[in-house]
């Protein structure tokens, strides 16, 4: 990596840790998605989205306290995800607001539209919009509230002094 690259993508590793988090789950998050949308929840595509989001949430949590956010948080595991599930659960009704205008405030369904303008609308409102909404607002609520700072650096020194403890 050249030198000024790489000192930006190290100022901003936990952004593009979380960006490479969001990116695996955007994947789970449209994969089940489609999944119910196309099958079992084909009347209820608002349902559908809010379920794949949960999923989606649960791998997230996983992914950003064990990689993401590593070095922060210091907290106690139930109270750390008792908080990123509060702030996830916020994020699922930011996330699905878009989704529900264009459906049922628009009419972007059919029989007002065509079959392939519902599912454009759906993946715009849904997976674009909606998802880069809630993106902005859990990464806020994450790094102020689920993982501070502040807490962070007890978890980085733990770490130091285990790794520096002798080995048996």
């Amino acid at each position: 990596m050249p030198k000024p690259l790489r000192g930006i993508l190290v100022k901003h590793r936990e952004l593009l840790k979380f960006a490479v988090v969001g990116g695996t789950t955007f994947l789970v998050d449209n994969g089940v998605w489609y999944l119910l949308k196309l099958t079992v929840l084909e009347t209820k595509p608002t349902t559908a989205k809010a379920i794949a989001i949960i999923v989606a949430v649960i791998v997230s949590y996983i992914l950003n306290s064990e990689w993401s956010f590593r070095t922060r948080g210091g907290r106690q595991r139930h109270h750390e995800a008792a908080l990123f599930f509060v702030i996830s659960g916020v994020a699922i009704a930011v996330n699905l607001v878009p989704l529900y205008v264009s459906r049922y405030v628009l009419d972007l369904e059919v029989p007002h539209v065509s079959f392939l303008v519902q599912e454009i609308a759906d993946f715009t409102s849904g997976s674009v919009i909606g998802m880069l909404l809630a993106m902005v607002f859990r990464f806020w609520g994450f790094k102020k509230w689920v993982f501070p700072d502040e807490l962070g650096h007890r978890r980085r020194d733990n770490d130091a002094v285990v790794r520096k403890l002798p080995q048996r």
